[in-house]
């Protein structure tokens, strides 16, 4: 290589190192924007930084955060729970918990909590840390705590802390979770973690948990007692057994079987004696012997809304954790609950039910649980609850429950949903309170010409001929309201039924629905009639006008909300209720009652399948209530017909809704208002404008429309041979000469035809009505 040559590679060489000074990489090319600023070395020192920026806070809240004294969970103070006067129902403090030491309670039973929440507990330094980072990003991001605590966290949050849910809680919970795990022993804090806990039934601790559910001392629990005691915690009031729902009762087992696994897995209990370990049922609920009467159902539905409201507004993480805040004390609670009202309630329970029941001389009286709701549809404010006979007799409260069937009580939220959508029959027309169905005992539904299989029977299997909307509603009529449910479609009629109030979560929107299938509580069917009452806007009933706490403060929500469906549709839905109470199954109770003294009044009765539950919902302008009696066997809790009770009922002796339930309503309804008021409705439509009418003819039902014009009847005031009912069947029915009048319209689907004979009463199978 030539000296010119030399000279050119060094300058070559030069001015590459010099590009490589000035923004090019090793490998010549040349780094642009953000990449000449990012280099795996700043990236790792940044991250390093931060690490080090978080120890260095986490050490300096170690250093700043105490361990507190022990908070109001061992010092709980009296709940005061006051009628809608200011009047005290009752007070409520008396913690039901003892102390235990760990020594008392058995090992095996021990290790059972330890495998449900915690198997590293006896190694772990208190704290998981992963659970905790979710927390907290939980937290921050809106979607609320998740569990992943340890026994010790848990213990802290009981014992030093409270339920709130912020980020600041959750960290003061770890840098104590770690200072209390330094100075108390593992088995203080397991003790201070089963004896701060709660479990349900009013219980806290696990010598008063071991009372509650099986009548034994903490002492004397088994292993597979123990397992349950520990499965319970992670819900207490979803998992018992005495309340939980057939899909809690498998998550609870499954959950059992858990913590039983775990414990052979960890070598606390042997393999073998595990799989001879059944199930451990617990024990029936027992009532405080301080709540008996109605205060015991007054008082759990208040901390139940309470509990609810405390999760919704934030103050709680589930509604365990919120009821236990509840239980604790310290709160001022007023309920919404009108005292001369209630106790007019109570009286007309006693006197047309309760009185009339002898479980001695009638086994079946044993099995009747009555419960009732009143509402004051222009506030939504529960004014009166009837909960059962006794609290301390019957623990759960009729009221609220929801696993009896709402019956014929349903056919109003299909008419609404028919009115509310502009619905038409097969044939094409508008479905008005004068429409035309055939109303023949198990007459096909059909949709679009095509049978959809399911052809249901009226009640005693009786068969109406062609009758209107309005004379199917007084007759609680079956198979017209089938028909209309498919004619309207039944997803819109369960939306309808979701509008009104009804919980339909995981209901489907089959044709068996609209006999009323589905299960309902007096509580819920009182808030729909009361947004039918209030022209369609909607109100969901509360028993809680307020609460008072000195850390707490609870905003509760307006009863009244928006309108969920339009006046005229609940007016007319109205409208047509006053026939079922003047020319309709709940004339002889409600009609004829001589305290009506001209009081205008809109309901309808229910009566389920095989005589299991009867319903009368009625309502003034002022005043809604829902009365529902209730077939519960009172040993097994089982549904059983409650055919024969009270030995007073007419017949083969059903419980009908037009009965005993109408009888309540009534009594209390009459007694509860004052000067006779009327319905201020938006409609044409319905019984408060023109009588109920039924065609006659002879002619087999068809889904065409009829060749020749139906006859009506000439209305009365007083009919003295009425058309027979659904749900309180004449033994002998006769049928009425047809005027020369005709109607006002021709009917819409079906040929006229009207029964002659009834077929005797068969009380084990009478149709669901």
């Amino acid at each position: 290589m030539g000296r010119a040559e030399e000279r050119r590679a060094r300058q070559r060489g030069g001015r590459r190192r010099a590009a490589s000074r000035g923004g090019r990489s090793s490998d010549g090319r040349t780094r642009t924007g953000i990449r000449r600023f990012l280099t795996w070395r700043k990236i790792l020192g940044t991250f390093l930084g931060f690490c080090l920026l978080c120890i260095g806070a986490f050490i300096l809240l170690y250093l700043l955060i105490d361990i507190p004294k022990g908070n109001a969970v061992a010092q709980e103070q009296s709940n005061v729970y006051e009628f809608s006067d200011g009047s005290v129902l009752t007070r409520q403090g008396e913690t039901n918990r003892e102390i235990v030491d760990l020594a008392q309670v058995p090992k095996d039973v021990q290790r059972t909590f330890v495998a449900a929440e915690n198997k590293t507990f006896y190694e772990d330094s208190g704290v998981d840390l992963r659970g905790t980072a979710r927390g907290l990003f939980n937290t921050l991001s809106g979607r609320g705590m998740q569990g992943g605590s340890t026994i010790t966290q848990q213990y802290v949050k009981n014992y030093y802390l409270t339920q709130e849910q912020t980020v600041t809680r959750k960290l003061k919970e770890l840098v104590i979770s770690l200072k209390v795990d330094r100075e108390t022993s593992k088995d203080d804090i397991l003790a201070g973690y089963i004896n701060t806990s709660y479990y349900g039934r009013n219980a806290y601790g696990i010598q008063a948990a071991a009372q509650a559910y099986y009548r034994v001392d903490a002492g004397d629990l088994t292993v597979e007692q123990g397992a349950y005691l520990a499965a319970l915690l992670q819900a207490p009031s979803q998992y018992d057994w005495a309340v939980a729902s057939d899909t809690s009762k498998k998550l609870v087992q499954d959950r059992w079987n858990y913590v039983l696994d775990n414990m052979v897995e960890e070598d606390w209990l042997d393999a073998a004696d595990r799989r001879g370990m059944e199930f451990p049922v617990p024990e029936e609920v027992q009532g405080n012997p301080g709540l008996q009467g109605q205060t015991g159902y007054l008082v759990d539905a208040a901390n139940d809304e309470l509990a609810r409201q405390l999760v919704a507004q934030g103050a709680a993480e589930n509604e365990d954790d919120a009821v236990a805040m509840v239980k604790r004390g310290g709160w001022n609670i007023t309920l919404t609950i009108d005292k001369k009202k209630q106790g007019q309630l109570e009286q007309a329970a006693e006197d047309q039910l309760i009185s009339k029941l002898d479980a001695e001389e009638r086994p079946v009286d044993a099995n009747i649980q009555p419960g009732a709701v009143s509402v004051d549809p222009k506030t939504g404010k529960v004014v009166a609850m009837y909960g059962g006979a006794d609290y301390v007799e019957h623990y759960r409260n009729n009221a609220t429950r929801r696993d009896y069937q709402a019956a014929s009580t349903f056919k109003p939220v299909i008419l609404a949903a028919a009115v509310e959508e502009g619905s038409e029959t097969q044939d094409g027309d508008p479905i008005t309170a004068d429409t035309v169905y055939g109303g023949d005992s198990g007459r096909e539904v059909v949709a679009d010409g095509e049978k959809v299989g399911f052809n249901p029977p009226n009640e005693d299997d009786v068969d109406y001929g062609d009758v209107s909307v309005q004379t199917a509603m007084n007759k609680s009529i079956n198979s017209v309201f089938a028909q209309m449910g498919v004619d309207v479609g039944m997803e819109k009629v369960m939306e309808v039924a979701g509008l009104l109030g009804m919980d339909t979560e995981g209901m489907e929107s089959v044709p068996a629905q609209t006999l009323g299938s589905m299960g309902a509580s007096p509580l819920e069917m009182a808030g729909i009639y009361a947004t039918l009452d209030n022209h369609g806007k909607k109100v969901t009933p509360t028993i809680l006008a307020s609460a008072d706490h000195k850390d707490t403060v609870v905003d509760l929500p307006d009863p009244i909300g928006e309108q969920v469906i339009s006046r005229e549709t609940a007016d007319t839905v109205t409208s047509v209720l006053t026939g079922v109470v003047d020319d309709g199954t709940a004339r002889t109770s409600v009609r004829d009652n001589p305290e009506r003294d001209g009081q205008q009044v809109a309901g309808k009765t229910g009566t389920s399948d095989y005589g299991r539950s009867a319903w009368f919902t009625g309502y003034t302008p002022d005043l809604v209530t829902s009365v529902g009696l209730f077939g519960e066997d009172a040993k097994s809790g089982e549904q059983v017909n409650m055919a024969g009770a009270t030995g007073t009922l007419p017949g083969k002796g059903r419980v009908n809704g037009g009965g005993l339930p109408a009888q309540i309503w009534a009594q209390y309804t009459f007694g509860a208002t004052g000067k006779a008021t009327e319905f201020d409705l938006d409609t044409d439509q319905g019984a408060a404008v023109q009588p109920s009418w039924t065609p006659t003819a002879t002619q087999e039902p068809t889904t065409q429309a009829p060749t020749q014009e139906p006859t009506t009847e000439e209305p009365t005031e007083e009919p003295t041979t009425p058309d027979p009912t659904t749900e309180e069947p004449t033994e002998e029915p006769t049928t009425e000469e047809p005027t020369t009048e005709p109607p006002s319209q021709t009917p819409t689907s079906g040929t006229p035809t009207g029964p002659t004979t009834e077929p005797p009463v068969n009380p084990d199978n009478p149709g669901q009505q």
